[in-house]
């Protein structure tokens, strides 16, 4: 029983990992001026944002593989990419 669970949690870890919303199509959808909430619609919630003065900067992903944007009065104004497939 231990094992079936087991194997049925890994399968579901790999497709959710498959249904990933980084990836190359959705960065190309990036462009200057949207707002955080059209990102957000796009690429799901943040893994983390951080403010300093009137820049947010938010990334979704971690150190390895991620997209990172930054607004400025809720709008991008920068955005980059690392390792997406």
């Amino acid at each position: 029983m231990k094992r079936t669970a087991l194997l049925g949690l890994a399968t579901l870890a790999l497709t959710l990992g498959a249904c990933s919303k980084l990836t190359v199509e959705n960065y190309d959808k990036l462009k200057m001026g949207m707002t955080y909430n059209e990102v957000k619609q796009l690429l799901g919630a943040p893994d983390k944002c951080s403010d300093l003065l009137a820049v947010k900067s938010c990334t979704w992903g971690n150190d390895a593989r991620y997209v990172q944007v930054n607004f400025v009065s809720d709008q991008v104004v920068l955005f980059n990419s690392a390792n997406l497939r």
